[in-house]
């Protein structure tokens, strides 16, 4: 083995050796955060068995209150690192469509706004957030509902997806689907009230 092969391959030998050291180091991490989580899981549980007003309270959050996935979202990114272990192998890869909203005219349209867009338009994600409904609502056909960072719901009625399921984050400018037909219906709503579109369409 010549000079400059045996130079190459103990660099190669050091890159494998420090990519394992990275795997299992997060490894670790992610364990440690994982059993804090069920530590804290099984004390709540603990709790909510011996005493009654507790367990009221969390029965209140947990099944009468909208649960906030943007907000589990943020623990999840704050506690447990918001990556899966390929992230740190697989290198990122910037989708193709990338787009703003472009429509022709706005009306009132029940809870929202009716857009008139292109025919069959591709509809671009507005805010960046987790995909908490997906099916049929009366007077706004297929309807796809993205629940931001910030809290607010949006609703993108008249549309068809197949490459959308729910829970999915999905970021501002990623391709969400199609319209039906030439109109987009949008309706922003946040803790059951519906906003003003205006202060969104701008």
């Amino acid at each position: 083995m010549n000079k400059r092969k045996k130079t190459k391959y103990i660099k190669n030998k050091k890159i494998n050796n420090e990519s394992v050291s990275d795997v299992k180091k997060y490894l670790r991490n992610f364990l440690s955060r994982v059993l804090v989580c069920l530590s804290l899981f099984l004390l709540l549980a603990i709790i909510c068995k011996t005493s009654e007003d507790y367990k009221n309270i969390v029965k209140k959050h947990v099944y009468e209150t909208n649960i906030s996935f943007t907000n589990i979202k943020k623990m999840y990114n704050e506690y447990l690192g918001g990556v899966s272990i390929l992230d740190k192998f697989v290198p990122d890869v910037k989708p193709v469509f990338n787009e703003k909203l472009v429509y022709k005219n706005t009306s009132k349209y029940y809870d929202g706004v009716k857009l008139e867009v292109d025919n069959n338009y591709l509809v671009p994600v507005l805010e960046s957030g987790i995909v908490v409904f997906i099916g049929e609502k009366e007077n706004y056909g297929n309807v796809i509902i993205i629940q931001g960072m910030d809290g607010v719901d949006i609703w993108y009625g008249n549309m068809s997806t197949k490459s959308i399921n729910l829970y999915d984050y999905i970021e501002a400018g990623d391709l969400l689907g199609e319209t039906t037909n030439n109109y987009l219906y949008l309706v922003y709503s946040k803790n059951g009230e519906y906003l003003n579109y205006e202060e969104y369409l701008k």
